[in-house]
């Protein structure tokens, strides 16, 4: 897998990429200023075929990074991808002088916390029913360390 950052070209599938992950998923719109956005930074994940198989990025704002979106292609999950992407934008937030990273993330989704908590990112509040309105998100952080 190659990553590449976010292009018009993607947003189909990415689109339906979000409509299998997510019960409210960002639709093609929704990504489409993003494209421009330099405050916008993606990794968009590439097989050797040419297909999109994860995906995720953040907004910029000021030395903070809020991760919008990350997800994997149904198909391919458990194959270590998510764990490459989380890496990729670390790298990619490292480079762009970010300190802090932060993110939602429904609680119950022992998996995705797992995997946050792996790259270092702790629990550090709660948004009671942040998801449609009935499922609550964690709000976790990660500090990037220097070098």
């Amino acid at each position: 897998m190659r990553f590449d950052c976010l292009k018009a070209e993607y947003l189909p599938e990415i689109a339906q990429i979000e409509r299998e992950s997510f019960a409210t998923p960002w639709t093609e719109a929704m990504y489409a200023p993003d494209v421009e956005d330099e405050n916008a930074i993606y990794a968009v994940g590439i097989d050797d075929g040419g297909e999109v198989i994860c995906y995720g990025g953040f907004h910029k704002v000021l030395d903070e990074a809020h991760i919008t979106n990350i997800a994997v292609r149904e198909r391919d999950r458990g194959r270590g991808y998510g764990a490459a992407l989380m890496s990729k934008l670390i790298e990619l937030a490292k480079q762009s002088n970010i300190a802090r990273m932060t993110l939602e993330v429904r609680d119950g989704n022992e998996r995705a916390v797992g995997l946050y908590k792996s790259f270092g990112f702790s629990v550090e509040g709660i948004r009671k029913r942040y998801y449609e309105n009935r499922f609550d998100a964690l709000v976790m952080w990660l500090t990037i360390e220097e070098g």
